[in-house]
């Protein structure tokens, strides 16, 4: 393995990346590829299956060209990825029936309040670990095929093939050969029994969909198969998949059961290690697979904020108070506190722990003195709030209370939002030297599988402390937590016909 390195995929919702890890674990190449996002109704959220490919492609020859590598110096590649978006491609062609179906997308919202009012939300859930929602994949799959012309004939025929972006990708790095995917994404599906760690006939046939559509499920660290394409002249092993959050976790260390980390990218996610049983939650989270690794598999708590970073995004291109998304912390800065103004980012509904999906964002507390400066204050103050009821939910769950918070993705680094955190939560904000967690998790499920790295044990050595924030003593949390709860329930059943 000497003079290799790892090759992690990491396919977001909003752009594709490919990053060059050493054996150290440090970050020796990156580059990035925003592709376009897809909006053809209210609710609605596409990508185009095509552009996901081709830009994970062109960042992946970017990326080994940048530090004048090839594919012979390649030990494996690792996939990290944007999990529940839905794909349904033909078998014999690789040829898209319709657009990647994100994950933020909300059209089937209608079909699963009749599932919920038809009493399966239980039954769902103690298979799944998941809420009725939306958000997963099941629900997804089934209106591809019931919408697209011809497209139940095909998968009762068995032509076509599901995957989330991690299927997609591998399908198409080994030119169609393998049709797989993880435990930690097929957990996140809606379909997959996490107790008995198999596709379940009983969820199948509720949402009547052919077990010849589904990829095969594997550990997340393990030979997948080889690739076939022409980034590469040889041939590198395919060897690490794992969904983004679950990566993140991995990447962050947090491998003993308690230790919790968030991810802040286009969402928040908020994932707490439970070892090797699931946690049934009393308050709206989700009991996921974390990870198989070495044959155990680990299993997590999570809550998905759907709008994180996002909301960020938000303010560049729709309301237009910045023109780049780095310029928020500066502007924020301005004002010495939110004036007033709290900013409830559910742009897409609320995830955990409310899972209401008629929620919509809301701005209160305005008046003649506010500015820019306060709403984007409260922009981020509302992301730190919401990441706060998701712990809350979580440590009450798990009865384990939060020590610290390990915090990764591309807002952690912003400082003025990490300090609120620690403030809000009234506990350590710890932030590693590499934030790139997501596709260090995945970098290091694909070493384990082909010996890069001999064990975890020696990987966990390579995590170390970037910053620590120490919450602010004089910070009045009852005040804050009243008057965020307050914001909350206005924001609430917006759209509720």
């Amino acid at each position: 393995m000497k003079n290799k390195y790892i090759l992690s995929f990491d396919a977001g919702t909003t752009s594709s990346r490919a990053i060059v890890f050493n054996s150290k674990g440090e970050a020796c190449s990156i580059a990035q590829k925003e592709f376009a996002q897809i909006f053809p109704h209210n609710g609605w959220v596409e990508h185009d299956p095509y552009e996901i490919w081709s830009s994970q492609a062109a960042v992946a020859a970017e990326a080994i060209t940048k530090i004048g590598i090839n594919g012979t110096n390649v030990a494996a590649i690792g996939i990290t990825n944007q999990r529940e978006t839905t794909l349904v491609w033909n078998r014999a062609t690789g040829e898209p029936l319709y657009n990647a179906i994100v994950w933020q997308d909300r059209r089937t919202a209608e079909y699963c309040d009749q599932l919920k009012t038809d009493g399966l939300l239980q039954t769902v859930r103690n298979k799944t670990g998941l809420i009725i929602d939306a958000y997963f994949s099941a629900t997804k799959i089934k209106w591809i095929l019931d919408n697209v012309e011809g497209a139940r004939a095909q998968a009762e025929r068995g032509e076509l093939a599901f995957g989330t972006v991690d299927t997609w990708i591998v399908w198409q790095l080994t030119k169609g050969e393998v049709h797989v995917t993880d435990i930690s994404n097929a957990s996140r599906t809606m379909l997959f029994n996490i107790h008995t760690q198999e596709w379940d006939d009983d969820l199948l046939k509720l949402f009547d969909i052919p077990r010849s559509v589904l990829p095969e499920v594997k550990a997340s660290s393990e030979i997948y198969g080889y690739t076939t394409t022409t980034i590469f002249a040889s041939r590198v092993p395919i060897s690490g998949i794992v969904g983004d959050q679950q990566a993140a976790l991995f990447g962050q260390m947090c491998i003993e059961p308690g230790m919790v980390k968030n991810t802040y990218g286009t969402g928040c996610f908020i994932l707490m290690n439970t070892g090797d049983k699931p946690v049934t939650s009393a308050n709206n989270l989700v009991a996921t697979v974390a990870w198989k690794q070495n044959g155990v598999t680990t299993y997590a708590l999570e809550g998905s904020i759907f709008v994180g970073g996002a909301i960020v995004q938000w303010l560049r291109d729709g309301l237009k108070i910045i023109s780049s998304s780095s310029e928020i912390e500066q502007l924020a800065l301005q004002a010495s506190d939110n004036g007033g103004v709290y900013f409830v980012p559910a742009l897409t509904g609320l995830g955990a722990p409310y899972w209401d999906q008629y929620a919509r964002g809301m701005i209160v507390g305005l008046s003649r003195g506010s500015t820019n400066a306060h709403i984007a204050r409260a922009a981020l103050e509302g992301i730190a709030y919401q990441t706060m009821d998701v712990v809350h939910a979580m440590t009450s769950d798990a009865g384990i209370g939060l020590k610290e918070l390990r915090v990764d993705g591309g807002a952690s680094r912003n400082n003025l939002l990490m300090q609120f955190q620690a403030n809000v939560l009234g506990k350590t904000v710890i932030r590693p030297q590499t934030v790139e967690t997501t596709a260090l998790g995945a970098a290091y499920m694909a070493g384990l599988a082909v010996g890069y790295w001999g064990s975890v044990e020696s990987i966990r050595k390579q995590w170390h402390v970037e910053a620590k924030f120490e919450p602010d003593t004089d910070f009045d949390i009852e005040k804050a937590e009243k008057n965020w709860a307050d914001a909350v329930g206005r924001s609430r059943s917006w759209l509720k016909p």
